[in-house]
């Protein structure tokens, strides 16, 4: 083999490993799967209302990785919260739960895409009768979810119950909901094609440029 061509064999290696991990495979939820995560939330007793919800949410899969779009408003003044120090503030309380929430993250190719600071109040609101309430966010955030199974395990996670509470004393309020998108120009396996295709076709000039040097 050609060194030209271990050079692209290897880029073509690491990309196929990295989109096999990054990417879900096996196709939407069974109803089998459905019904062994709604049981697990029952366990738990989670709100009756909210475990409806969130199984209709898993019964519509298409096995598509989606962005959970998060706009939060942290609490001025947190309570205290069993496992944490007292007075402690809310990023001090956000950090804990996701201390947790990073490594069970990651571990499923699923990772933060956007995280900041609201840079002003709502500019526009439509339709929401309380507008005095839903204007004020302190934070914004997107996260990136390699599938709806991806999601529920990590919920369906039996250590993150004690740490939920600390994302809770956190927050005054939040909205979450997910979006699958058409348009994601973020998209790693996009990203990583883009920096692999260049660097390898740098290294393969590099070494076209170093041959051609090298002969008389």
């Amino acid at each position: 083999m050609t060194t030209r061509a271990k050079i692209w064999l290897s880029s073509l290696i690491i990309y196929s490993a990295f989109v096999f991990w990054y990417t879900d495979f096996s196709g939407p939820l069974s109803d089998a799967e459905v019904d062994q995560f709604v049981a697990t939330l029952k366990q738990r007793n989670s709100d009756p209302k909210t475990t409806v919800y969130i199984e209709n949410f898993l019964r519509n899969d298409r096995g598509r990785q989606f962005l959970m779009l998060n706009n939060l408003d942290m609490a001025d003044n947190p309570p205290d919260v069993e496992g944490a120090n007292p007075g402690e503030s809310a990023d001090q309380l956000m950090n804990r739960y996701m201390e947790h929430m990073y490594p069970e993250l990651l571990k499923r190719a699923s990772h933060p895409v956007v995280f900041g600071q609201a840079a002003y109040s709502a500019l526009d609101m439509v339709g929401i009768e309380n507008t005095t309430e839903m204007q004020e966010w302190t934070d914004g955030a997107l996260f990136r979810y390699r599938s709806r199974r991806t999601f529920m395990e990590i919920v369906a996670n039996p250590n993150i119950k004690g740490r939920h509470e600390f994302k809770l004393a956190a927050l005054d309020k939040t909205i979450a909901y997910p979006i699958e998108t058409s348009i994601y120009l973020g998209d790693m396996r996009l990203l990583l094609g883009l920096i692999l295709l260049s660097l390898t076709a740098l290294l393969d000039n590099i070494r076209f440029a170093r041959r051609a040097k090298s002969q008389p």
